[in-house]
Formats: C-alpha cells, sequence, structure tokens
C-alpha cells in the first residue's frame, strides 16, 4: 500500500532591509486588515491580530540574525561562482561554526512550520551554506547518510491548456510512494533558497557539490539520493532535478521507513 507524502524543505525570503507587505492586503480606507506577507522573513500573518504580530516580530527577528554571515578563517570551499559561494560545515568543526549551522535551521524548520525532526545521525551529516558576494546566507543543504529510500508513484497529468495548469495541478494533487525500499546512499534532509534568488540555480549547485563530496573520492549519481518528505513545491524541484517524478524520498512523517 503507497503512503501520502508531505512536507519538502525549499522556503522562499525577500532579502530585504525594510518591513514591506504584498498585495495580500484588503485595503478598507484608513487601515489595513487581513492577512500580510512580510517581504523580509516572508511570513504570512494577520494585521491587528497580537498574537500573530508577536509570533511575526519573533520570527522576523530571528531571520534576521540566521541569515547574516561573517564567516571564520577556515572556511571548507567547495565551489566559487561570480554570485557566491559554498562551504560545508561538519560535525567536528569549531563550535562557533556549528552553532551558526543550527541557527539556520532552526530559524528555516520555524518558517516552514516543520516538525523539529532529529537527524538519524547527526556525526555524519554535512551541512552546506551557500553565501552570497554580500555575505549572507542565501541557501542552505543538510544531509545525513541514509541505506534506504522508497520509489515516488507518479500520477499520470492531465491534459491542460497550459503550463501554468499543469504547476497548479501537480502542486494540489495527492501523491504516493512505494511501500518497497531501495538502497540508496544520501538523504536530503532540508533544502532552503531565498525567494529572491530563485531560478538561478542555487540549490541544484548545492546538490552537485554535495554529490562530489559526500563519499570521498566519490560522485553519488541521482539514484543514490532521496529526498526528505516532498511537498507538492519541492516534488516539482526534485522531479526537474533527477529528471524523473519517480525519484526516491525516505523520513515519511508518519515515523515509518526511517532508515
Amino acid at each position: 500500500m503507497p503512503f501520502l507524502l508531505a512536507g519538502f524543505l525549499i522556503a522562499h525570503m525577500e532579502d530585504q532591509q525594510t518591513c514591506t507587505f504584498s498585495k495580500k492586503i484588503l485595503d478598507g480606507g484608513q487601515k489595513r486588515f487581513g492577512a500580510i506577507s512580510c517581504n523580509i522573513c516572508g511570513m504570512l500573518y494577520t494585521v491587528s491580530n497580537p498574537e500573530d504580530e508577536t509570533q511575526h516580530l519573533l520570527f522576523h527577528n530571528q531571520f534576521i540574525s540566521a541569515v547574516k554571515y561573517v564567516g571564520w578563517k577556515k572556511e571548507r570551499i567547495l565551489a566559487e561562482y561570480p554570485d557566491g559561494k559554498i562551504i560545508m560545515v561538519l560535525p567536528d568543526d569549531p563550535k562557533y561554526a556549528l552553532k551558526k549551522v543550527e541557527e539556520i535551521r532552526e530559524m528555516v524548520d520555524n518558517d516552514l512550520g516543520f516538525q523539529q525532526t532529529p537527524l538519524m545521525c547527526y556525526s555524519r551529516t554535512k551541512t552546506l551554506l551557500f553565501i552570497s558576494n554580500d555575505k549572507k546566507v542565501i541557501g542552505c543543504l543538510i544531509a545525513e547518510h541514509i541505506q534506504w529510500g522508497y520509489r515516488v508513484i507518479e500520477e499520470k497529468v492531465p491534459e491542460v491548456s497550459s503550463e501554468n495548469e499543469k504547476v497548479i495541478f501537480e502542486r494540489q494533487k495527492a501523491w504516493c510512494c512505494s511501500t518497497s525500499p531501495e538502497p540508496a546512499i544520501c538523504g536530503i534532509s532540508r533544502i532552503w533558497v531565498f525567494s529572491m534568488m530563485r531560478r538561478k540555480k542555487i540549490a541544484s549547485r548545492m546538490i552537485e557539490c554535495l554529490r562530489s563530496n559526500f563519499i570521498y573520492g566519490s560522485y553519488l549519481s541521482k539514484e543514490e539520493i532521496a529526498f526528505s518528505d516532498p511537498t507538492p513545491d519541492g516534488k516539482l524541484f526534485a522531479t526537474q532535478y533527477c529528471g524523473t517524478g519517480q525519484f526516491l524520498v525516505y523520513n515519511f512523517l508518519n515515523g515509518q521507513h526511517q532508515t
């Protein structure tokens, strides 16, 4: 029997210095009401709701702190690009590096409403950070060693009149995966990218670096990688990157098959 899946980790944030609001506001003439979206932290909250505004303030401050990157002397640089660089942090790195990784992870999890699912073996994780030229963390990937993955069962997409309708269908449909395990080596637990940096191959570049550096002297195939609990947006990304909708997943939210 296949399992329904939910919950991937690609976040989309705006990197600005002041709060502005999206056009999700209902304008009553003299004051705003309804749901608004902060263009810095991306949080959607209700105007004039004290509890929502408090939660926004707490997350907003956490976000601002997390994305700052002052750097350190012994950076493990995996790749450099015109728009930034990718570094890797390992569990035995200095405490200040691990503290930054934990700060970023908590911010990402809080933003997505993601349950604090523990990594399977923290001592064997690898964290990749994409650092922009203006010293901000604009991408994060956390990977862990796994043994098994489960193949997504691809549902046939009905005939639609536009690519946009196809994307909408992919995001809204329920989808499943096989219960038969397949060998896998690398589990991608989290991927996070700023929304203003989307369509710049940030996530893809991080995965490429991961494939070259997850196991010394080896380059992982896409078939050896599994993604943790994809949401519809995550499924679209994984499908595009892997070249198929039948990629591997692991670490289900229902607690089963976490091997």
